[in-house]
C-alpha cells in the first residue's frame, strides 16, 4: 500500500508520499507528518454519501434497510483535512460525529459492473460525516444544511491505494474514548457496489469521493472536543470542534430546532423510548437518559 497526501508546503498545497515518518514532495522537500498542515488528499467534483449500510446502525433506528441504497449529497466546499477545526455555527447545538470510509475514483466511471469497479478506484481514505441535526426538520431531504455546511465533511491524511476493504475495524473516538467501534463486514453493500450503483446514471471522475456509511453510536459533539476516526490500514483522522465566529442569521430562511425528530437523531435512534431527557447541569446542554440503558 502506497499513502499520498496533500500539504501546504511553503505556503501552497503539494502532493506527498509518505516515508515513515516524514512527507516528501517530487522535488525532494521533506516535513515531518507531526508538522504538516494537511488538506483533504483529493480535490473532488462531487462528494455523494450513503444514508444507512452498516446493520448496527439500522438496528439502532429501528428500521430495515431498503432494497437498494439512496444517497445525498455533500458540496464540495464541506470538504477539510486532517487536523484542521470543524465549525459548529454559533446559534445550534446537535452536531454529530460519523465515522465513515471514503471511496475514491481514479478514473472517469460510467456504467460499470460491480466486478470490474475496482479498477476504477485509486484508493479510499478516513471520513467523518459530521451533521448539523438542528436543521433536520427543514432538510431531512435532501440534507443539504444538515450535512453540507461548511466544514463538515473532513477526509484524510492519506490516499490509502490496493487497500482491502474486507473485515477492517472502524472506530471513532472522543477526547479518547471509544464510541463507535465497528467492521467493514457489517456493511450490506461493499465499496464496489456502492460506486457501479451511482455510476449507472452519474459519470464519476478522478478524484470525486463517495462516503459509504456509518456504524452505530453517532453522538454529539462539543466545542473543544476532539474527535478521531480511525481505520484499520487507512490510519486516523482527527480533528476539533469550534464555535463558528459567527450566528445563524435569524432574518432569512428556517431556524435552527431541536424538535423529537432532531433530538432522537442527534442522541441515538431510540432517544424517544428513553424516558425523559434530563440536562446533567444547571445551563448544560447535555443530556441524559432517565431510563437505564443496557
Amino acid at each position: 500500500m502506497a499513502e499520498t497526501r496533500r500539504i501546504l508546503l511553503d505556503g501552497y498545497p503539494t502532493e506527498v508520499q509518505r516515508d515513515g515518518d516524514n512527507l516528501v514532495a517530487a522535488d525532494g522537500r521533506s516535513v515531518a507528518i507531526a508538522d504538516a498542515t494537511h488538506l483533504a488528499p483529493v480535490e473532488p467534483t462531487k462528494i455523494i454519501c450513503v444514508h444507512l449500510n452498516y446493520s448496527s446502525r439500522v438496528d439502532e433506528f429501528m428500521t430495515k434497510l431498503p432494497a437498494a441504497p439512496t444517497y445525498f449529497h455533500k458540496p464540495i466546499t464541506a470538504l477539510t483535512g486532517h487536523g484542521s477545526d470543524v465549525v459548529r455555527p454559533e446559534g445550534c447545538e446537535w452536531l454529530n460525529y460519523e465515522g465513515e470510509i471514503a471511496i475514491v475514483i481514479g478514473k472517469t466511471c460510467r456504467n460499470v459492473a460491480p466486478d470490474d469497479i475496482g479498477e476504477y478506484i485509486a484508493g479510499y481514505s478516513v471520513a467523518n460525516d459530521y451533521g448539523l441535526h438542528d436543521f433536520r426538520d427543514t432538510d431531512a431531504g435532501s440534507m443539504l444544511r444538515v450535512k453540507g455546511s461548511d466544514t463538515l465533511c473532513p477526509v484524510g491524511p492519506a490516499l490509502v491505494t490496493d487497500w482491502d476493504f474486507k473485515n477492517k475495524r472502524i472506530t471513532t473516538t472522543v477526547n479518547g474514548e471509544i464510541k463507535q467501534d465497528a467492521n467493514t463486514d457489517e456493511m450490506k453493500w461493499d465499496m464496489h457496489y456502492l460506486v457501479a450503483d451511482i455510476a449507472r446514471t452519474i459519470t464519476l471522475v478522478p478524484g470525486d469521493i463517495l462516503l459509504s456509511g456509518t456504524p452505530a453510536n453517532s453522538r454529539t459533539v462539543y466545542p473543544g472536543d476532539v474527535v478521531t476516526v480511525e481505520v484499520e490500514g487507512l490510519g486516523a483522522l482527527t480533528n476539533t470542534i469550534v464555535t463558528g465566529p459567527t450566528a445563524i442569521r435569524s432574518d432569512v430562511g428556517a431556524q435552527p430546532s431541536d424538535s423529537e425528530e432532531v433530538m432522537s437523531t442527534a442522541q441515538g435512534g431510540d432517544w424517544e423510548f428513553r424516558g425523559i431527557r434530563a440536562p446533567l447541569g444547571p445551563g448544560a446542554k447535555h443530556y441524559e437518559s432517565t431510563v437505564d440503558e443496557d
